[in-house]
């Protein structure tokens, strides 16, 4: 043990948010059971660059005697919390919860999956998701027809680029491509389309 400045989260402040996580080059803060987290005191270098983006002040430099500073040992955390970071960049994702007016939409490149697709695809962030706009649905159960007004609004409403479609092998999923057609011509939308049909093995056939 050292002494040394070392960064203290207030967990009775911390709200969440997540904004200190990317501002910590070393990866030394995750979010954990909603809440801010020093994760090793060796990933921090005390230097206190996560300070100032925290909405509820709850992050402060501080004297404590803690693990010195490895930096080898936090290039090596922080490459493996690189390879885990979610490329997602929406919220919500759900097409029933989707605001067509939301800004994220607009000039969108859209991903639109059956919400089985990502439990069968063992890689559908990086194989499927690239820049694009995220919507998942069930065709099986949830209102076809809301759906197809929701798109249609989607459409209707925003530049969107082009829509990729992606759909479970099992016949109960191919619903949603008609659902997509039925929003495009209600749209009157020349967005293009792409339609892909993922096997219950991870492994496309189309």
């Amino acid at each position: 043990m050292v002494r040394r400045a070392l960064v203290q989260i207030d967990e009775g402040k911390c709200d969440g948010c997540g904004q200190c996580v990317p501002r910590c080059a070393e990866g030394a803060i995750v979010l954990v059971d909603g809440k801010a987290r020093l994760i090793s005191e060796k990933y921090c270098d005390g230097l206190g660059a996560c300070l100032g983006v925290c909405p509820r002040d709850a992050i402060r430099v501080t004297e404590a005697d803690a693990e010195p500073f490895d930096e080898e040992a936090a290039k090596k955390h922080k490459g493996t919390v690189r390879q885990r970071e979610s490329r997602l960049r929406n919220w919500p994702v759900q097409l029933n919860l989707v605001n067509p007016k939301a800004p994220f939409l607009e000039g969108a490149s859209l991903l639109l999956m059956a919400d089985c697709v990502p439990v069968a695809h063992p890689d559908w962030q990086g194989e499927l998701l690239e820049d694009r706009v995220v919507l998942v649905g069930c065709p099986k159960f949830d209102d076809a027809n809301y759906y197809v007004e929701k798109l249609t609004q989607i459409l209707s409403l925003n530049r969107v680029r082009e829509v990729n479609l992606v759909h479970m092998e099992v016949p109960c999923c191919s619903g949603i491509v008609g659902i997509l057609r039925e929003a495009l011509q209600k749209s009157n939308s020349s967005t293009s389309i792409k339609i892909l049909e993922l096997g219950i093995d991870g492994h496309f056939i189309r």
